[in-house]
């Protein structure tokens, strides 16, 4: 199987996204791409952009969004690592095959219309990694 393109966005979990964006934008000069809420997750997100990738701020909309759980559990921090991939609905068939645990194993949709699919944390030392495949003409 071909390696990821590369890392599309680390997924940073917090309580707030008006209250964390001052520090990126202003502190750090990080420039916001924008927000948008994925129903799918129940979160409100916030893209930045540093170089060819993104930081992705994560705002729980809901005390049943796994992020208010993660929140709750672990406290604000990153919360996943999203690689950019081609065919992630075969990369999932794939990776089930080959005994590694997932989350999803059918693609959903996320933010800027990405196909996701999120592999277990116990596939990977506590790491969890969501598999991104975005739209050809979309800007990410």
């Amino acid at each position: 199987m071909k390696a990821p393109n590369k890392i599309a966005h680390i997924g940073i979990a917090v309580k707030s996204l008006d209250h964390v964006l001052p520090f990126y934008t202003e502190q750090l000069g990080l420039k916001l791409l924008g927000k948008e809420e994925v129903a799918s997750e129940q979160v409100r997100v916030a893209f930045l952009e540093i170089g060819e990738s993104r930081i992705e701020l994560l705002e729980p909309l809901s005390e049943e969004s796994p992020i208010a759980k993660f929140i709750e559990k672990r406290g604000e921090g990153i919360h996943h690592i999203a690689l950019d991939v081609d065919d992630v609905e075969r990369r999932l068939v794939t990776l089930k095959e080959n005994g590694v645990p997932l989350i999803h194993e059918k693609p959903k949709e996320g933010a800027h219309q990405a196909q996701i699919g999120f592999l277990h944390p116990k596939a990977a030392q506590g790491v969890l990694y969501e598999l991104c495949q975005y739209p050809k003409d979309a800007v990410h």
